[in-house]
């Protein structure tokens, strides 16, 4: 077990088969260590008859299939994946290069209640780190690509969990701000994982040695994407925060074609929520109710504040992604025109706007025009520097200048307060304020 699986307390003890990754790393059903230790050298190489020679000789009879536990079933999916993913990197089908590996594709699939082929969690979370990892390739940036998406696991993991107990709440009730503030603390680590990847991953590398690993395959008939970062369900936060009923339709498409790819408990989830009514549309109904004389009461300011911080964890790391992204696909490095998660750059963006949309409604309603220095609701704004002590002020003491104001990219924002943008409310058209 790695540092990262720790992050979240609690993570390990899941009682779920998914979860008991010690137990997922160390197995070994199709006797795969040595094959996929000589994996990078058949790629590098591209030689196709010994990597579909080597797919051939690891695929398990129907019978020793049927005795698999799911973890022994996500263990072997894991590894005749690095083969699915190498053969179609260099031309090849791999159902076509071994063909009896279709009925065991089928098969662990339904075992494991997850599509018939290998997916980011393969790829990461169940993969054993150190000398028995599995790579493609061989180079450093790619197990500090596989490291960048297991740190945001198990953060993920809690972040979903407050999301659903958040889902039953509305802004008046003492936990919606505590449940908002419990899903910001886990998602802290999404905006480390995304600095770490810029450290250690060389765009120019991912795109031209690592992306094409994780083209799509056909499995009797159906095409399913390969282990891309994409399926990590960030966007199953983004459901019941705002999602839900303020999208629009190029998101919905592309969370209802990824959701396939999540653990059967997050399709639960989708399923459960995705018509529900958002965080920020409660929120934003609650502040019409109830405020009067343009001064929300300060419960409703308390569960904005925590609102608005969450959704700016969210703008950063979408920031940086995209900064990431751009270079990854730039024309003069690029072999895609998109993501190995099936999202265009255009997506990307249009997402990052619908967060900073739905941001900027929640913060204007909890930051109003300040009035001698400070905004009317008696809340501590942009820039102001509040202690828990502080009297009569709405906010429930913010010791972090600048939260959730403008504050240069610090904190989980992105340092584009001050700037003047029009704003239209997500997934309803209609023009909304000036952001100043």
């Amino acid at each position: 077990m790695t540092l990262h699986d720790l992050v979240v307390p609690g993570f390990a003890a899941r009682t779920e088969p998914y979860f008991r990754i010690p137990e997922i790393r160390a197995a070994d059903p199709l006797g795969a260590d040595a094959p996929l230790a000589r994996l990078p050298a058949m790629n590098a190489a591209a030689d196709v008859p010994a990597l579909a020679a080597a797919l051939r000789a690891l695929v398990p009879e129907p019978e020793d299939v049927a005795r698999y536990d799911v973890p022994h079933a996500l263990a072997a999916m894991r590894d005749l994946g690095m083969f699915l993913g190498s053969l179609k990197r260099h031309g090849t089908e791999p159902v076509a290069a071994a063909p009896y590996v279709l009925p065991v594709l089928e098969h662990l699939g339904r075992i494991t209640d997850m599509v018939p082929r290998d997916t980011v969690h393969h790829y990461t979370t169940w993969n054993p780190p150190g000398e028995r990892l599995r790579t493609y390739t061989g180079l450093t940036a790619e197990a500090r690509l596989q490291d960048a998406v297991r740190m945001v696991i198990p953060g993920l993991v809690a972040a979903l969990e407050h999301c659903a107990e958040l889902a039953g709440l509305e802004p008046y009730d003492p936990g919606f701000a505590t449940a908002l503030d419990r899903i910001a603390d886990a998602l802290g680590p999404m905006v480390e994982s995304i600095d770490f990847t810029i450290a250690h991953v060389p765009p120019v590398v991912f795109a031209t040695d690592i992306r094409p690993y994780f083209e799509e395959i056909g499995v009797d008939g159906v095409d399913y994407l390969g282990p891309a970062a994409a399926q990590v369900p960030l966007w199953l936060v983004d459901l019941t925060l705002w999602q839900c009923d303020r999208s629009d339709r190029s998101y919905e498409q592309f969370l209802a074609e990824s959701v396939r790819y999540t653990l059967p408990g997050w399709r639960a989830h989708y399923t459960a929520h995705r018509g529900g009514t958002s965080a920020v549309s409660k929120f934003s109904a609650a502040v019409s109710w109830e405020t009067e004389g343009g001064r929300p009461p300060a419960h409703l300011v308390r569960s904005g504040y925590s609102l608005v911080r969450v959704l700016r964890i969210l703008k950063a790391f979408r920031a940086r992604h995209i900064t990431v992204a751009r270079k990854a696909y730039a024309e003069e490095v690029r072999l895609y025109d998109k993501g190995s998660g099936g999202a265009p750059l255009e997506l990307l963006r249009a997402v990052l706007d619908l967060t900073r949309d739905n941001e900027t409604i929640v913060r204007r309603a909890v930051e109003p025009a300040r009035a001698g220095g400070r905004a009317r609701n008696g809340a501590c704004a942009a820039g102001d520097a509040c202690r828990p002590a502080a009297a009569g002020c709405a906010c429930g003491g913010n010791e972090d200048p600048g939260r959730p104001g403008g504050d240069g990219g610090r904190n989980g924002g992105d340092g584009r307060d001050g700037r003047s943008r029009s704003v239209r409310r997500a997934g309803t058209g209609e023009a909304g304020e000036t952001e100043q």
